[in-house]
C-alpha cells in the first residue's frame, strides 16, 4: 500500500512535506499529541527543543508501531510549538527527519502560546492510514 504525495505544480514544493496526499487502505490511526517524556513521564530536554523535538518524534514513532503503522503511513502530522520562532524550524526538523527519512507526509505547524505544562516546547499528533 503506497500513498500517492503529490506537490501540484504552481505551488512551492515544501523540502520536508507535503502538500497533497492521497491515501490508500481501509483504517486510520489517530495518535494524540506526544509530548517530550522519557517513559516514566519526565520531560526530556528542558528549555532545548531539539531534544525535545527529538523525543516527541519518538514517542510517535512508538505511538505508530503500537498501532501497527509505520511512518510511511503517516498521512498528516499535527505539529504544536510554544512560543514559536522560525529559528525552531532546524531544530525540529532531525527529530521529524529520524522517525519519518524522506517521507514528508502532509502537515501543520501551529504557534501556541503554552502547552499543558508550561516547560514543554513542542507536541507532535499524526493521522495514518493503514491496511487492514
Amino acid at each position: 500500500m503506497a500513498h500517492v504525495c503529490i506537490n501540484p505544480e504552481g505551488i512551492d514544493a515544501p523540502n520536508n512535506y507535503t502538500h497533497v496526499i492521497v491515501a490508500r487502505g481501509s483504517r486510520m490511526v489517530f495518535i494524540a499529541g506526544q509530548y517530550p517524556e522519557d517513559p516514566n513521564g519526565n520531560l526530556v530536554g528542558a528549555g532545548d527543543m531539539a531534544k525535545q523535538a527529538a523525543q516527541a518524534f519518538a514517542n510517535l514513532g512508538l505511538a505508530l508501531r503500537a498501532a501497527g503503522a509505520q511512518p510511511q503511513d503517516v498521512t498528516r502530522l499535527g505539529i504544536y510549538v510554544a512560543n514559536y520562532k522560525r529559528e525552531y524550524l532546524p531544530l525540529i526538523d532531525p527529530g521529524r527527519r529520524a522517525v519519518f527519512g524522506d517521507h514528508h507526509p502532509t502537515d501543520v505547524l501551529i504557534g501556541v502560546e503554552t502547552l499543558a505544562f508550561p516547560e514543554y516546547l513542542i507536541e507532535v499528533e499524526a493521522i495514518a492510514v493503514i491496511p487492514d
